[in-house]
């Protein structure tokens, strides 16, 4: 059997133009086409979507407050004047889960930092497992920026998507 090179259609051999597309098949090919294969961020930003619970005059008005609640400590502002709004509140929740898990993890590579250098300082020879250990346990810094990053394009598109991993968690009301 061979394949229609312009829309990849199985067709029987000696066939001279695709019953499909119409294409002439001396662009015939001898093995099916290649799946196209998703982006992994495409499946990472595969969560829920509740923007239909909201209007669209509410979402354009809480922009610039739901913002804040991607930028750290600034998750404050929008969680104490963003009452009224659902919208707001939304989006408050998810910067507030990111502000939570990096204060969790600052404090929880203080501490196996310590363990690490209380360990290793005798033993000189041995700070490149704590460099390398150290590279790893900062990456987790990055994937909070990202997470925080996608926060930010879901609100500028007027989105109320849950981000990946912490979305689901739900501490404002």
């Amino acid at each position: 059997m061979a394949f229609c090179g312009k829309c990849g259609q199985q067709v029987n051999e000696g066939v001279k133009f695709c019953p499909s597309c119409g294409a002439p098949m001396d662009v015939a090919r001898q093995s099916a086409p290649e799946p196209v294969q998703e982006p992994a961020f495409s499946k990472l930003n595969d969560t829920v979507d509740n923007t239909a619970q909201f209007t669209p005059q509410e979402i354009e008005e809480g922009k610039v407050m739901s913002i804040l609640a991607y930028l750290g400590i600034l998750v404050l502002v929008p969680i104490l004047a963003g009452k009224a709004s659902k919208y707001i509140r939304f989006h408050a929740n998810q910067g507030l889960l990111l502000c939570l898990a990096w204060i969790v993890w600052v404090i929880a590579d203080g501490i196996l930092t310590a363990i690490l250098r209380a360990i290793l300082w005798r033993a000189l020879s041995l700070w490149d497992i704590y460099r390398a250990v150290s590279s790893i346990l900062n990456l987790v810094y990055l994937v909070i920026g990202v997470l925080a990053i996608i926060g930010i394009v879901n609100v500028l598109n007027g989105r109320a998507k849950e981000l990946p991993f912490v979305g689901k968690y739900r501490i404002l009301k």
